[in-house]
């Protein structure tokens, strides 16, 4: 059964914190897992590292990610995620305070969700988190699991 957990990919604590602290004012209670490096949201995501034996049939509902990483760079790290059928097809959504055109196309062509600049402002932040709660909990439709026989289609 999935958890909906949301992964969260930022390595600037205050980020991170400011994020939980936009969730849980939007009053969404799911569990936040916090990969603070490209490498840490691999190993979440695969079971590995300090996440071994994690059920990875339990993927996350929706992964908000900066693109300025340490360890792997955020889109190295998007290249990976859409390469492996294992995750292939979680929601991404990359939310970073970059707005480099070459940025927004390479995430795009590697397969995300949405592209959305950080606000500045606490107020204007917590509003996007609040909304991006919401549509990837409740009204997205997410993608069924992958199986065995699907062989990666």
């Amino acid at each position: 059964m999935n958890s909906k957990t949301i992964l969260l990919i930022e390595d600037d604590p205050s980020s991170a914190a400011l994020t939980k602290r936009a969730l849980e004012r939007a009053r969404i209670s799911n569990s936040l897992v916090v990969a603070e490096d490209g490498l840490d949201a691999l190993d979440y995501l695969y079971g590995t590292g300090a996440y071994a034996g994690r059920d990875i049939t339990d993927q996350p509902v929706v992964t908000l990610m900066d693109l300025k990483l340490p360890k792997i760079p955020g889109i190295e790290l998007l290249r990976k995620i859409r390469e492996d059928p294992r995750s292939k097809r979680i929601p991404v959504v990359v939310l970073t305070s970059s707005n480099e055109e070459q940025d927004i196309a390479a995430s795009y062509d590697l397969g995300i969700n949405s592209y959305i600049r950080k606000p500045v402002d606490f107020s204007q932040f917590a509003n996007v988190v609040e909304q991006i709660g919401l549509y990837w909990l409740l009204l997205n439709e997410p993608p069924p699991p992958k199986n065995e026989r699907s062989r990666g289609t």
